[in-house]
């Protein structure tokens, strides 16, 4: 059977779905048998293997079979909160526990029944416990399974994802794995291969049509793992088969503005720096120019930590855009950073003769306009704005060069359009968000990266500390100290307004209550997400200037701000933040030459990730290496998610993190294809062109914009 033939049969088709059950799959999307074939397993549990009780170990996830001795159920009436089952199997006894809405059970299980559990192992004393295992009724101790259980014993089994939707229709793990292999059994799997007999060999990898089936009714570990080996690779190749079509074209394409002249803008600017630049900065700025030289669309992406100086190395490439008759535009998420990046440009542009103009939402009608007509007439060299310089009204003489700061909080159509503003600019990506080289070759595999791998001289390393509720009072002397030094300092809250579901405290109450309190003595200002545009500026523009020492605020301050004399970072409920967002609210202080402090206040008892999260922001200040350990705890599985990347498809089988060696042998293999085959068109390759055309490519249509 080849794949078109799985996709025209509709799920109905299949004994046991009628067309209640058929309406719920096709709302989840599955409504055709290749559907069902391509529903990924969430987890599998390995059943194949089952333990004696007197041999299990604290910790251990473990299969058990056995013979219910007694059952215990604890709470009064119908609401029993406590629901327990000792397990015997000639061994020894186990407890098996639920917590809570577990009364269902005591029309399953009865003394004398046999079971075989599947869980996590804890011991309290010499007693051997499994809270919430999985289960199977078994008919008698050898092992095999009653008709009508839910799973079955004595292999691995795939653990589906299920909606309220499915669950209600009464579609659980067993009914889809049934439905599954009622299909194989009906239809076989789709044996038409994706991948060119050349790849199968040469990478040793699991026909298509068995690796299906396999997926769902695995055999053994092993052949599972050959499997799932089989679709990461696919993946995979097909994600860096899109990447090198696109790196090809655009490398193919000679109608980019050709920067020839490094002339007397860019010269001047390097000769007024107060500092040298960094080895990364000369090393990114040559990198940069060789693109902007070369006749084909630069499309780089420029990563660098907090304080690496990337705005800097775009400067330069601005100025060598000027000096070569052509316009460039940096357009910016918020306006606080947008203000920001026209202030600090503006100081350098300039003393060189480059002209800087600001653009954004909250401009009166006069001034706006008086920009927009210096822009169409070309009087304006660079624009500094947020995402007003992508309307319709905004007309550039000839824009040669479009810079997207913290590309990542635009939406792809958003980048898109300031590409569209010209057929011939080059395009500069940056983020002081570090992606780890794993996430970088999965997400952006068509550009050229650029890394700034080095900071400035002369700055101390923030000392950050973990500090609990109960240490507040000393984290405030801090802040006193070094506000009576005449320095400044961030409070930091998550939310601007009470939540019911999260008992965080405000910004705007806990700013009254700072203010009134333990600062009463001391300048304090407010900024949040829900100000106005002049009122946040109006406020930042105190703390830039002095006449605020500490400014509390929302994570609206994340990106942008540059106070040099702000030395104290406070970071309240902490375990609420991601590690990227903590790291971005550090890297606001440490920007001067005194010592700088930060300061991860939490409530509670942390969980898991949390304390992973903030023991590694108190061990590194290295925001590659927080982004790597960010990647490990949350997984890269969706690294090419629509929300934000630009990428419209997910991985579903690989995860880059963890397959890196893989990842590299498939990009290898798609560059090299590419460069062989750039159209796909050898006989060999006819499978791989029409997969990626007709199933693949679809996903990916957003994909190439940066």
């Amino acid at each position: 059977m080849n794949r078109a033939d799985a996709a025209a049969y509709p799920v109905s088709s299949l004994q046991g779905i009628g067309p209640r059950r058929a309406r719920v799959l096709a709302s989840q999307g599955l409504r055709s048998v290749l559907d069902l074939y391509e529903y990924v397993p969430r987890r599998y549990l390995d059943r194949s293997r089952v333990c004696r009780i007197a041999e299990l170990v604290d910790g251990e996830q473990v299969t058990v079979a056995g013979k219910v001795t007694r059952i215990d159920q604890a709470g009064p009436g119908n609401r029993k909160s406590m629901f327990r089952v000792w397990l015997g199997d000639g061994s020894g006894e186990l407890e098996l526990v639920w917590f809570r809405g577990a009364s269902y059970l005591g029309a399953l299980l009865r003394p004398g029944s046999f079971l075989a559990v599947h869980g996590k192992v804890g011991f309290f004393g010499r007693r051997s416990q499994m809270r919430h295992p999985d289960f199977d009724r078994l008919q008698n101790p050898s092992g095999r399974s009653a008709e009508n259980d839910l799973l079955k014993t004595g292999r691995i089994i795939p653990l589906y994802p299920l909606t309220d939707a499915m669950k209600k229709a009464g579609i659980g793990s067993w009914q889809l794995q049934r439905m599954i292999q009622n299909a194989i059994e009906t239809y076989g799997t789709p044996s038409e291969e994706v991948l060119s007999r050349g790849i199968l060999l040469r990478h040793q990898l699991m026909p298509i049509g068995e690796a299906y089936r396999q997926l769902h009714l695995p055999s053994s570990p092993g052949q599972l793992e050959r499997a799932l080996h089989r679709f990461r690779w696919n993946e995979l190749f097909y994600a860096q088969l899109y990447f090198a079509r696109r790196y090809h074209a655009l490398k193919s394409e000679r109608n980019a503005v050709v920067f020839e002249r490094s002339g007397e803008k860019t010269a001047e600017l390097y000769r007024l720096l107060p500092f040298d630049l960094t080895g990364a900065q000369k090393r990114a700025v040559r990198e940069i120019y060789r693109d902007l030289r070369s006749g084909s669309p630069m499309n780089r992406l420029l990563q660098g930590d907090v304080g690496s100086g990337k705005t800097l190395v775009a400067l330069f490439a601005m100025a060598l855009a000027s000096d070569n008759g052509v316009q460039a535009a940096m357009m910016v998420p918020t306006e606080i950073l947008a203000f920001q990046h026209w202030m600090s440009i503006r100081n350098f542009a300039g003393q060189v003769g480059l002209r800087v103009a600001l653009l954004t939402g909250r401009q009166g009608a006069r001034e706006r306009r008086k920009v927009l007509e210096e822009v169409e007439s070309g009087t304006i060299d660079i624009v500094v704005g947020t995402h007003a310089v992508i309307q319709d009204q905004v007309r550039f003489r000839r824009l040669g060069l479009a810079v997207i700061d913290e590309q990542h909080r635009f939406g792809v159509l958003q980048r898109k359009a300031l590409q569209d503003k010209s057929d011939a600019a080059h395009v500069l990506l940056m983020t002081a968000t570090p992606i780890p080289r794993t996430l970088a070759m999965g997400a952006f595999g068509d550009l050229d990266v650029t890394v700034l791998d080095e900071l400035p001289g002369g700055r101390k390393r923030i000392v950050t500390r973990l500090c609990r509720e109960e240490e507040r009072g000393s984290v405030y002397d801090a802040v006193l100290k070094e506000v009576r030094a005449g320095r400044q300092a961030y409070v930091v809250y998550p939310l601007v307004d009470e939540s019911e579901k999260m008992d965080l405290k405000a910004a705007v109450d806990s700013c009254r209550q700072l203010a009134s309190g333990v600062f009463r003595d001391r300048r304090v200002g407010l900024v949040h997400g829900q100000m106005s545009g002049e009122e946040k500026e109006a406020v930042m523009d105190g703390f830039r200037n002095g006449s605020i020492d500490i400014l509390v605020g929302t994570t609206v301050i994340e990106v942008g701000v540059d106070v040099p004399d702000a030395t104290v970072m406070v970071i309240e409920h902490a375990e609420r933040f991601g590690l990227a967002q903590l790291h971005q609210l550090r890297g606001r202080v440490g920007r001067g030459c005194h010592q700088s402090w930060c300061f991860l206040l939490y409530q509670g008892r942390l969980s898991g990730d949390a304390a992973s999260r903030l023991q590694a922001m108190e061990r590194t200040a290295d925001g590659f290496r927080l982004s790597e350990i960010d990647a490990e705890i949350r997984g890269a599985g969706n690294v090419l998610g629509r929300e934000q990347s630009g990428m419209v498809s997910g991985f579903r089988f690989a995860d880059p993190a963890r397959d890196y060696t893989l990842m590299q042998a498939a990009r290898e293999a798609a560059f090299r294809l590419v460069e062989e085959d750039p159209q796909l068109q050898h006989e060999e390759n006819r499978v791989v062109r029409t997969y990626f055309r007709d199933y693949f490519q679809q996903h990916f249509s957003l994909a190439g914009i940066g």
